[in-house]
């Protein structure tokens, strides 16, 4: 960079040369898991909203993830070349689209604010927004015309630049700045008069191509165009034009220079909050673009790639030098999408398997989301976060990782999860195999919400007793004593189902509290209705009656009880079905309503929020749609919208099933039927009996 460039720099520098590393990212929903692995290793973050559709799911998402990440981010406002060519957008309707862009980023940034951070939010007229043309290379900051117009007024550029944006207009007739508009008509704001009509006016002259009108004006603003660059029209004109004035490079550099911190000053903020293996590296090397180059050393702070760990690392790790005492490893990644949907693959040839098997596991590591598994029934499982990711990662397994060998891909399979509509019916009692211990339950729905702040880990096993019996008494309304003897949380003792304890002077039942605890994890990993994960159910423990000799008591007489307890306390309480529901976002002109409409309805989806983007001719719906009807979704709105409407998918919620799974021919039945013939169980559920003894 030159001296010129860097005299309004306030950090520290030594010398002129910066070196950024770029990860882009790709912006669709389905793929945020990469974006998160992005995050990791950058410093600054670099958001991309365009300016006609604004701010939608995915960008919510990202700027979510980078500020959780403690990342600082800038602004660029793009799709400029949009408001000039094919809406244009007058001056003034244009600075408050803008306007409203930056302020809704702004509103989700200040929902993240961080201490350690400071304030995140972005203002053109600091220099933290760009407004760019990514398609046509150009773009610029308030900077740019600061720089232009400051010797021209006698002012310095900082102050320059406060009034190019916000409520600052200027009358050229009477020479004065205002700070709100005098309704005489050549009264314009800032924006307006300096940078946008300006713009507007070289486009409008290139296309219409008024070469005699041009070039005195690119005289002015100081912009050579070469002899052969001057023979071009139209559209090409403009883009080169363009380019040469206002260089995209130019902007997004200073703003990347001037406003984000450098690693050594990032990580000072950014500690993040094992397996050990003495491995020599083979050889480091650095990307540049698809290429490879190998390299002696990095210094500190640049990305690198290292050759010949891969057998020791599957999704992340943290690698030291080897005699290091003081190291910590780097906490994992946190994913804003959670993989719900699964497909099973098996090989065409037989003798492939090999193949399939090392292939999953590079895939398990090369995208940080997929989760790859082996069901008991032998099939192998990939888990994702949509179609469009799946259908990606399938491609890779078979392209990249299996070296083109054919693979057999069931139809998408959706998780679901059991939980229950109401409270036992009555006190149900299981007795262990030698009929010398009792344990008697009850099931019931836990409170609403509490399963969501159970995952979002509000509450969970590691809590200090008295906060959570607190946030448990004030939010959820439960009695303080009671909240103080959870046994445990389960699935993978962090899940969303609980076991409580509501014994009165029980003997011994500290002793069996373990075995209890591994039957509950047993059972709620794996339901009575079609094994799969329960959901939202709180087990309480009414009373239990045990043999006095230790030896009658162990885990193997109580660990099997427990779980039948608890399939039968389950039962009694109007078992249910939860599917998981995405919120789609679908962006359309309105024309396109009336199909969107009719394949949310045929696909049991609903629309909560119907908005028109103010100043464009865009509707930008929300809807609740089931994951499972979600398959060929955007292949059917597409066609019934003839490709004009675009939805994005991220998962929302749970959503219980209306119907009753214990009916065989309800929808819900039906799906149990189907699930415990893919998992390869009897067809037929367990009946109650099965779990519940008579006295």
């Amino acid at each position: 960079m030159t001296e010129e460039s860097l005299k309004n720099f306030k950090g520290e520098r030594s010398g002129n040369e910066y070196l950024i590393n770029l990860i882009d990212s790709p912006g669709h929903v389905d793929f945020s898991s990469e974006v998160t692995a992005a995050l990791r290793i950058t410093d600054g973050a670099l958001v991309v909203v365009d300016c006609v559709e604004g701010v939608c799911v995915q960008t919510e998402t990202v700027l979510r993830q980078a500020l959780g990440e403690r990342i600082r981010p800038v602004l660029t406002v793009n799709k400029m070349d949009r408001c000039f060519l094919e809406l244009q957008v007058e001056g003034e309707e244009a600075y408050q689209t803008f306007q409203r862009v930056i302020e809704n980023a702004n509103v989700i940034m200040a929902t993240y604010e961080d201490a350690l951070l400071g304030d995140v939010q972005v203002y053109p007229e600091k220099g933290t927004v760009a407004f760019s043309a990514g398609l046509h290379g150009w773009a610029f900051t308030l900077t740019n015309f600061a720089k232009m117009y400051a010797s021209k007024f006698g002012v310095d550029e900082s102050k320059m630049m406060e009034r190019l944006w916000g409520e600052n207009f200027f009358d050229p007739a009477t020479k004065k700045w205002t700070n709100k508009s005098t309704g005489s008509p050549t009264c314009k704001r800032g924006f307006v008069q300096f940078c946008y009509e300006p713009i507007k006016q070289i486009i409008k002259t290139c296309i219409n191509d008024q070469k005699d009108k041009l070039w005195p004006m690119l005289q002015k603003l100081g912009v050579t165009m070469k002899a052969e660059e001057k023979e071009l029209v139209g559209k090409a004109l403009m883009k080169r034009v363009m380019q040469t004035w206002l260089p995209a490079s130019n902007a997004l550099l200073e703003m990347m220079i001037f406003h984000l911190p450098s690693p050594s000053k990032a990580q000072r903020y950014r500690p993040v909050f094992f397996l050990e293996y003495v491995k020599s590296v083979q050889r480091t090397v650095i990307w540049m673009g698809k290429r490879q180059e190998s390299v002696e050393d990095v210094p500190c702070g640049n990305t690198v790639a290292m050759v010949g760990l891969d057998q020791f690392i599957t999704k992340n790790a943290t690698l030291t030098n080897e005699k290091e005492v003081d190291a910590h490893p780097i906490r994992a990644m946190k994913f804003s999408v959670s993989p719900v949907v699964r497909v099973a693959v098996q090989c065409k040839v037989a003798s492939d398997l090999p193949k399939l098997v090392e292939g999953l596991k590079r895939l398990a590591k090369s995208d940080p989301m997929v989760v790859c598994t082996i069901e008991e029934s032998g099939e192998h499982i990939i888990a994702g976060a949509g179609e469009l990711h799946l259908e990606i990662c399938l491609k890779d397994l078979q392209e990249d990782f299996m070296g083109g060998a054919e693979i057999v891909v069931s139809d998408p399979v959706v998780s679901f999860r059991e939980t229950v509509l109401e409270k036992s019916c009555r006190t149900v009692m299981s007795k262990s195999p030698n009929k010398h211990n009792r344990l008697y339950m009850e099931a019931r729905p836990m409170e609403e919400g509490l399963a969501e702040a159970i995952d979002d880990g509000r509450i969970g096993p590691r809590d200090d007793p008295k906060v959570r019996a607190k946030i448990l008494s004030e939010e959820f309304g439960w009695d303080k004593d009671l909240a103080k003897k959870i046994w445990c949380f389960g699935p993978e003792t962090t899940g969303p189902n609980m076991v409580v304890d509501m014994c009165k002077g029980v003997q011994y039942l500290n002793e069996i509290k373990d075995s209890v605890v591994a039957g509950f994890q047993w059972a709620s990993k794996e339901g009575a209705l079609a094994e799969e994960n329960m959901r939202g159910i709180c087990f309480e423990v009414c009373d239990v009656v045990l043999h006095a000799d230790a030896i009658h008591r162990g885990g193997g007489q109580v660990i099997p009880t427990a779980r039948r307890v608890i399939y039968a306390s389950q039962l009694t309480a109007k078992p249910r079905l939860l599917e998981p529901v995405y919120l789609v976002e679908i962006q359309a002109p309105e024309q396109a309503l009336g199909g969107i409409y009719g394949v949310l309805n045929q696909k049991r989806g609903h629309v909560f929020e119907e908005m028109q983007r103010p100043g464009t001719p865009l509707y930008n719906i929300k809807a609740y749609l089931p994951v499972i009807e979600s398959f060929g979704f955007s292949s059917t709105l597409r066609a019934a919208t003839s490709g004009q409407a675009f939805p994005q998918c991220v998962f929302d919620h749970w959503d219980m099933m209306g119907s009753d799974p214990m009916e065989s021919s309800s929808q819900a039945g039906q799906l149990v039927a189907d699930i415990r013939k893919r998992k390869g169980l009897k067809e037929q559920m367990v009946p109650l009996s099965e779990y519940e003894d008579k006295l």
